[in-house]
């Protein structure tokens, strides 16, 4: 009889009756306060680290390596998720991101203005413009 009153006593004094201590595993990350900087977790990179790599990233996209500036963002995409965590980090990764944006932005353009126009579009400059004919124009493909 002892041994039946052991468990329901030990339930009783619980508060939780819920087996699962964690019910809500993802809010209970957001709400802990353990963001991580970067995409690798713990694993990665301390917040003030996280701003050098962010700023050089940042940086060296304008060195016509806007590519870093999609890196940056990748790397860093959990401080672009959580707009109040890391705000130093955060004002190079917004600022990737937008470089990004518009370089590709651009990019699809030129290609699309080349590869939709074409010499329809351009006339006679045309054949300066494109890359093609070069060993034609340099006498180098033994047809001139």
């Amino acid at each position: 009889m002892e041994a039946n009153l052991s468990p329901n006593r030990d339930r009783s004094s619980n508060p939780n009756p819920n087996p699962n201590p964690n019910p809500n595993s993802m809010s209970s990350i957001i709400s802990s306060g353990q963001v991580w900087p970067t995409i690798d977790g713990p694993l990665g990179l301390t917040e003030e680290t996280s701003v050098d790599y962010a700023r050089r990233f940042y940086k060296f996209g304008f060195a016509l390596l806007p590519w870093l500036w999609a890196v940056n963002c990748f790397y860093f995409w959990p401080v672009l998720r959580h707009s109040r965590g890391f705000p130093q980090t955060r004002k190079y990764v917004v600022r990737s991101a937008i470089g990004f944006s518009v370089f590709t932005a651009l990019l699809s353009a030129w290609a699309l203005t080349f590869s939709i126009g074409g010499e329809e579009l351009f006339g006679p400059v045309w054949d300066k413009l494109v890359m093609y004919n070069v060993a034609d124009r340099l006498g180098l493909s033994g047809l001139a």
